[in-house]
């Protein structure tokens, strides 16, 4: 007879918790199979990096003992249910997922009940479908997060509102609404328009700390009733100061001069920022170095902003790295001929430094030049650096088909 389940070890979830959902009831019978077979349905929901477990009986009863670690957990999104409220939708999932608490794990069984919620949740509005789910990425922080999407959805986007002037009257941002409007609305694609489309915007004009809201979207009528197919999406725009440029500050570099990395960015002090500009001067940065052979060296810009003077100067790191130099040439895909004309185009020799913008430049260009007339035909290369940090060395592989 089950006397007792007792659960230690999670920081997230108390053991009253974790104790309902392993398919374990005290005074019932219980065998071993049985307190693996719960084990295994605890680790399968995802929530738990490790699920271990022991018992103990004292005559007739038994006492098991969960010992779990708390996996790691990403937010969740719920990206097209219009119809209710984010504080709707997770109070739902709460209420028939025990282990919900607004993050959800990166794969495993929970996700899928979570889904099932929603799905019994649907009828309510008089809406119906299926639920999927899926882990992506912040367009701006890159951060993950568990999206729920409904599947079918025939609702669309209407028309969408920006809160700000600039962004609503903006003729790029104009001419790119044909992307948005009138297809399937979806709050993920339209924070990507937002961070691809109209980000640039104010970024080109110095408002470098823009920020945009959550997408709201506005359906009328009564939601007991059949929904219209379209609804008008309002996206939340704090525009934020335009900054001057206040000039910028380099550290661990050591290969290229201050003055010369001064001269890749191009701005003068006091000059409005331009955001975009700015973005492909740190890349200049980074080219710079590898056309030197720093394939490992990473910039990192810090921002340091003065509202006060609407000025923004940077701090930047560099962490330079080993300087490589070629190793081997390791081409697939090509007959012996077409083989022995990529090597022959190939201008950089073993051993020497490896420069990373003739790499680029050769893949855009250079290989299909070293052919000439060999009818050699693909579709594509295939590409990859492999470095050897112990021995400095770099081998190009090239895969042509």
């Amino acid at each position: 007879m089950l006397a007792a389940i007792q659960i230690t070890g999670s920081k997230k979830y108390s053991s009253a918790q974790i104790a309902f959902v392993c398919g374990l009831h005290t005074g019932e019978a219980a065998r071993k199979e049985d307190f693996q077979a719960a084990a295994n349905q605890l680790g399968a929901l995802g929530v738990f990096s490790s699920v271990r477990y022991r018992f103990s009986s004292k005559g007739e009863d038994v006492t098991v003992e969960f010992q779990v670690e708390d996996a790691p957990t990403v937010p969740v999104s719920f990206d097209n249910f219009p119809w209710f409220s984010d504080a709707e939708l997770g109070q739902a999932v709460k209420d028939s997922v025990i282990l919900f608490d607004g993050t959800a794990p990166e794969q495993g069984a929970i996700l899928d009940a979570i889904a099932q919620a929603l799905v019994k949740l649907l009828p309510t509005r008089g809406v119906h479908g299926t639920v999927e789910h899926a882990l992506l990425a912040h367009p701006d922080t890159e951060e993950k997060f568990q999206q729920f999407l409904l599947e079918g959805a025939s609702l669309k986007v209407g028309a969408i509102e920006f809160s700000d002037p600039l962004a609503a009257s903006d003729k790029r941002v104009q001419d790119r609404l044909s992307d948005i409007v009138g297809k399937p609305y979806s709050r993920y694609a339209i924070e990507l328009f937002d961070f691809e489309l109209v980000r640039p915007v104010y970024l080109d004009r110095g408002r470098l700390g823009v920020r945009f809201g959550q997408p709201g979207a506005r359906i009328s009528g009564d939601p007991t009733k059949p929904m219209p197919d379209a609804v008008k999406v309002v996206v939340p725009v704090e525009p934020g100061l335009a900054y001057k440029w206040g000039g910028v500050t380099w550290s661990g570099n050591s290969v290229l001069a201050s003055s010369y990395l001064d001269s890749l960015i191009g701005m003068q002090a006091g000059e409005p920022v331009d955001g975009m500009k700015l973005i492909a001067a740190w890349d200049r940065v980074g080219a710079a170095y590898g056309h030197r052979g720093y394939l490992d060296a990473t910039i990192t810009p810090e921002a340091s902003f003065n509202d006060a003077a609407a000025q923004v100067s940077y701090r930047v790191s560099i962490v330079e790295g080993s300087q490589y130099v070629m190793g081997d040439l390791i081409p697939t895909g090509l007959s012996l001929e077409g083989e022995r004309r990529l090597r022959a185009g190939w201008r950089i020799g073993k051993g020497e430094v490896f420069d990373r913008t003739y790499f680029d430049e050769f893949l855009a260009k250079g290989a299909k030049q070293s052919f000439g007339d060999l009818p050699v035909h693909f579709d594509e290369i295939g590409h990859w650096l492999r470095t050897d940090p112990k021995t400095a060395t770099v081998d190009v592989l090239l895969d042509f088909h």
